[in-house]
C-alpha cells in the first residue's frame, strides 16, 4: 500500500472531476459526478461539496492504494466571488472527514492557468461559455473580465452566441448588419426567431444556450462575411483581456484553453493575429493540460514544498493543519488554527 497521496478536484458548472494520487507519478483513480456544487447566500455551499466529495475521496484512494491524503487541492468556479464559507470552512472538513494537512482552495482559472502553463510567467485565457483571462509574473495574479454573459465574458461562447443571433434577428427585421445564413442556422436550431425571446428568457441557463449557437457562427463564417466579422471582433475582445494581465516583460507565455479551443480557424486565425500584434513579446503556445492537470499539478508541487504560484486569498489560498492522533470515528482533528497564505507559495 501507497502511504501518503494528494486530492485534486475540479468543481465546475457540470459536476466534479476528481483525481487521486501520489506525488511524481500520474493520477491513478479518476472519477466525475454529474451534480454541481450548489451556490446561495453564502457563495458556493462547502457542506454540499463534502457531501459529494468525502465518500468519492475514501473510494479513489482505497483504489489507489493510498492510505493517507495528506494534500488537498480544490479548484472551483466562482471561488474568487463566492468563496468565503469555502475559505472558512472547507479546510477544517477536509480535515476533519479525510485526514488532509495541507489544503490549497483555487479559483478554477488558477487551475486552467495550472494546466495549461505549469508554474511559468504568463497568461491563459479560459474561455467557454464564458472567457476570463488570467496572468502572473510569479509575484501576484491579474484577472480581466470573467463578469459574466450581461456584464462581461466578452469574446466568449455566450457571447459570440449571443452576437450571432442578434445579426440573424436584423437578417429577419431587414435591419442593417443581418445576416441571411445566421438567421437560417438560427431557425433550424431554435425554431421561429420569432418566438426566440419566450423561449430564451425564462430560461435560467440563458448563458449555455447562447452558447450552443458560438459553433453554428463559427460553421458560418467560411462564407459569410458577417459571422466572420463577429469572430473577429471575438479575438480583438479576448487579445484585450490577455494583453491586459500578461506580464510586459521577459519572455511570457499565452494560451488558450476551454471549449473555444475547439472553434477552429475562424476564430484561432484572428486571435494568433490578435495576440501578435497586442503582444509581440510573448509566446503563443498550446495549453499543456486542463484545470483537473492543474489542481494536481499544484498538489504535487505543495506537497514537495515547492509550489511557487503567488498565494492570494480570492485565487489560490493555502492552508495548513496539525495533525493529531485520530478519535473513535477515524478522523483527523484539528488543532491548530489555519493560517492565510497570501505572497507567492513555497515551503
Amino acid at each position: 500500500m501507497t502511504a501518503a497521496g494528494y486530492l485534486a478536484v475540479d468543481s465546475g458548472g457540470s459536476g466534479l472531476r476528481v483525481a487521486v494520487g501520489v506525488p511524481g507519478r500520474a493520477p491513478s483513480a479518476l472519477r466525475e459526478t454529474r451534480e454541481p456544487v450548489r451556490t446561495g447566500a453564502r457563495g458556493i455551499d462547502p457542506g454540499h461539496l463534502m457531501i459529494q466529495l468525502a465518500p468519492l475521496a475514501r473510494e479513489l484512494a482505497a483504489r489507489a492504494g493510498v492510505t493517507e491524503l495528506g494534500t488537498a487541492v480544490i479548484g472551483a468556479a466562482g471561488f474568487a466571488t463566492l468563496g468565503d464559507a469555502l475559505r472558512a470552512e472547507l479546510p477544517h472538513a477536509l480535515a476533519r472527514e479525510l485526514g488532509v494537512t495541507r489544503a490549497a482552495l483555487a479559483a478554477d482559472a488558477v487551475t486552467a492557468y495550472a494546466g495549461a502553463l505549469g508554474t511559468r510567467p504568463g497568461a491563459v485565457l479560459a474561455g467557454g461559455t464564458g472567457l476570463i483571462a488570467i496572468g502572473t509574473d510569479l509575484t501576484a495574479w491579474r484577472r480581466a473580465d470573467g463578469w459574466g454573459h450581461l456584464l462581461g465574458d466578452c469574446g466568449g461562447g455566450a457571447w459570440i452566441g449571443r452576437a450571432g443571433l442578434e445579426a440573424a434577428l436584423r437578417a429577419h427585421d431587414g435591419r442593417d448588419g443581418g445576416s441571411g445564413p445566421l438567421l437560417r442556422c438560427a431557425e433550424k436550431r431554435f425554431g421561429p426567431v420569432r418566438e426566440l425571446p419566450g423561449r430564451l428568457y425564462p430560461r435560467t441557463d440563458r448563458p449555455a444556450v447562447l452558447a450552443s449557437f458560438a459553433p453554428l457562427v463559427a460553421e458560418c463564417a467560411a462564407h459569410d462575411p458577417v459571422a466572420a466579422d463577429i469572430l473577429r471582433a471575438a479575438a480583438r475582445h479576448m487579445a484585450d483581456s490577455a494583453a491586459a494581465v500578461c506580464p510586459p516583460d521577459g519572455r511570457p507565455e499565452v494560451a488558450l484553453t476551454g471549449g473555444l479551443s475547439k472553434m477552429g480557424d475562424p476564430l484561432l486565425v484572428p486571435l494568433r493575429e490578435e495576440l501578435a500584434r497586442r503582444l509581440p513579446h510573448a509566446r503563443q503556445v498550446l495549453p499543456e493540460g486542463d484545470p483537473l492537470h492543474g489542481a494536481v499539478r499544484i498538489a504535487t508541487e505543495l506537497a514537495a514544498g515547492r509550489l511557487t504560484l503567488p498565494g492570494e486569498p480570492t485565487m489560490l489560498h493555502v492552508v495548513t493543519a496539525t495533525r493529531t492522533r485520530s478519535d473513535k470515528t477515524g478522523r483527523i482533528p484539528l488543532t491548530c488554527p489555519l493560517p492565510e497564505q497570501e505572497g507567492p507559495v513555497s515551503q
